[in-house]
């Protein structure tokens, strides 16, 4: 397996001399599912933002191939792809078609190529049939769907989801939570919501005060009453980790169906 995160001493200091990262390692190989949990103020954001060179800290960090740094921020930019908690951050043009486009057409692509882009991630998130329609007409959990597809029609590597099931309805969630399983890429899922993180993810990371603590199996992480009462983290009342059945990634044996728009299944390289 290729390394698609490997985070090693990485550390940030904000402006006002608080610390946000505080020399984490952390190695994601290609295909992994990774939940990054931990309470408010644990360092998730920072992380993910280093991840493309929103932020710069110090340490050595390498993201889907390529070392995070000056000149490789527009490769790194485009490989990997980050959906941020709120959708109304990535929509900003007057159809959910122009703002899916918007990615690949500054990539100077043919026109055939950028519609070929736009068909491809609105089907994998089932968005298709609102490709003509105004971001601001659509639900909380049809704009965040269409947020994924703008990162998606760049094809990244690697697919990073800042609490994608905040504030989402049960059904609006389940609909997120489907199209995801057809998507085949690494994914990197920092979430409060810890049924996701069982349903969805193989491996779970707790951050606290910007180190990492706990670094297990997700089946072993969600039983550990002891661990996650430590890190103020919380299960559903009722909720048992051993009798969720993990979403299978595309392609795998299970009850998951096969992934959607065949572009979409595999990264560039």
């Amino acid at each position: 397996m290729t390394c698609v995160v490997d985070a090693r001493g990485l550390s940030y200091r904000y402006p006002s001399g608080r610390v946000a990262l505080d020399r984490i390692d952390l190695h994601v190989d290609h295909g992994e599912r990774v939940a990054i949990l931990g309470p408010n103020g644990a360092g998730k954001t920072t992380l993910i933002l280093h991840l493309n060179g929103l932020l710069r800290g110090s340490g050595e960090l390498e993201a889907a191939g390529l070392e995070v740094k000056g000149e490789n921020l527009g490769e790194v930019r485009a490989r990997v792809g980050i959906v941020f908690q709120d959708p109304d951050d990535q929509l900003f043009m007057p159809t959910v078609r122009e703002d899916v486009a918007f990615g690949p057409l500054n990539l100077d692509l043919e026109q055939g190529e950028i519609e070929a882009r736009v068909a491809e991630a609105l089907t994998a998130v089932r968005m298709q049939a609102a490709a003509g329609r105004a971001p601001y007409e659509l639900s909380a959990g049809e704009r965040r769907r269409v947020a994924i597809a703008t990162v998606l029609a760049m094809r990244p590597r690697l697919l990073v989801l800042d609490e994608p099931s905040a504030n989402l309805d049960p059904r609006a969630r389940r609909e997120l939570l489907d199209a995801l399983e057809g998507i085949d890429r690494t994914m990197l899922i920092t979430t409060h919501d810890l049924p996701l993180a069982a349903e969805f993810c193989e491996r779970v990371v707790i951050l606290a005060a910007g180190r990492v603590v706990a670094d297990l199996p997700a089946e072993e992480a969600l039983a550990d009453e002891e661990l996650l009462e430590r890190y103020d983290l919380e299960l559903p009342a009722g909720f048992d980790p051993a009798a969720v059945e993990r979403r299978p990634r595309p392609g795998s044996s299970g009850r998951g169906r096969p992934a959607v728009a065949g572009a979409l299944g595999r990264g560039r390289g």
